[in-house]
């Protein structure tokens, strides 16, 4: 057992953490917070991640990473590791910690907005935002498919010199903050929310509501999402729905697993044009060559429009775009 991870301790505490919230929801009347077929995919896809990860890991963390790490920082006769941009490789000094697990939240950022932004990996993705419900089971509702590309958007790391060892302790701590994020019993926590991803931001995340889509991607801080015009502050006038637009409609774990590829693969089908088949793999979700379905900002856009023309019409109905 690995003990280095700090998810070999975090598993156990999901499970009870989730227990917890379930009972406190069914017991202060809160019946549709779980929805037992719900719960039991959302564990399934939790159990079948905890299987696979373990194995990938030792690719990802033991030989791509430790390969990375020697290429770019060889070790000399006397032990002695140096990058090859000249300066000594990272040790494990208490602010060594604090930057790695800044670079890590930053590498966070990027995958998880790719998953969002590039069709094939949101066909991987979409699995952990399948759920109507946002709750602690949905936390653990992850795709096995994204364990396998990961490791790549991370080994920039270790080939900078952070020991693999301390990457992958990093990665599990962002691993912990993302699973206590899926919890609506948790308030707006003020001062704190100017600095880091919270619960609130996180229903926000969720949220298949028009103008939350593709929001807020940061894992345990929200600057990346400040910086790179992600982030959106919850409305507390704005009626959360959680979910996608286009769901699996079903608890089958194959279905929820497997759903957007079979939509992918008919898209390409259908294709007239080389490029057209390549966006409906690369290109963001939604796209279509003649409009008939819309991407995020393609709706977002039209949400914007809606919302201008609304002043002079009070009377205009939304409609949700495909």
């Amino acid at each position: 057992m690995d003990f280095t991870n700090p998810l070999v301790y975090g598993v156990p505490c999901f499970i009870a953490f989730i227990l917890l919230e379930l009972t406190y929801s069914k017991t202060h009347g809160d019946d549709h917070l779980y929805e037992w077929k719900d719960l039991f995919a959302s564990g399934f896809m939790g159990l079948g991640s905890a299987i696979i990860a373990p194995l990938i890991k030792v690719v990802s963390a033991i030989v791509i990473f430790n390969f990375v790490y020697d290429f770019f920082n060889p070790m000399d006769a006397t032990g002695v590791r140096t990058n090859i941009l000249g300066y000594a490789s990272f040790g494990y000094a208490w602010y060594v910690w604090l930057l790695c697990q800044f670079a890590d939240d930053f590498t966070y950022y990027w995958f998880h907005r790719a998953n969002h932004e590039i069709r094939i990996l949101w066909a991987a993705h979409i699995v952990h935002h399948s759920s109507d419900n946002y709750n602690l089971g949905t936390a653990v509702r992850n795709g096995w498919f994204t364990i396998l590309y990961k490791p790549l958007f991370y080994m920039w790391m270790p080939a900078l010199g952070f020991p693999p060892e301390m990457v992958v302790v990093c990665l599990g701590i962002e691993a912990l903050w993302q699973f206590q994020l899926h919890s609506v019993y948790v308030p707006k926590m003020g001062f704190i929310e100017k600095i880091f991803n919270t619960h609130t931001m996180h229903q926000v995340h969720h949220a298949q509501n028009v103008e939350y889509l593709d929001k807020n991607h940061g894992g345990f801080l929200n600057i990346f999402d400040k910086i790179f015009g992600t982030w959106k502050e919850l409305d507390d006038t704005i009626d959360v729905k959680y979910g996608v637009i286009h769901a699996p409609n079903s608890h089958n774990p194959v279905v929820i697993l497997t759903h957007e590829f079979k939509d992918i693969f008919n898209d390409v089908k259908k294709a007239k044009k080389l490029t057209h088949a390549l966006m409906y793999i690369f290109g963001p979700p939604g796209w279509s060559p003649d409009g008939s379905t819309l991407t995020v900002k393609q709706q977002q856009q039209q949400f914007r429009e809606f919302k201008k023309a609304k002043k002079s019409n009070p009377e205009m109905v939304f409609s949700r775009p495909n």
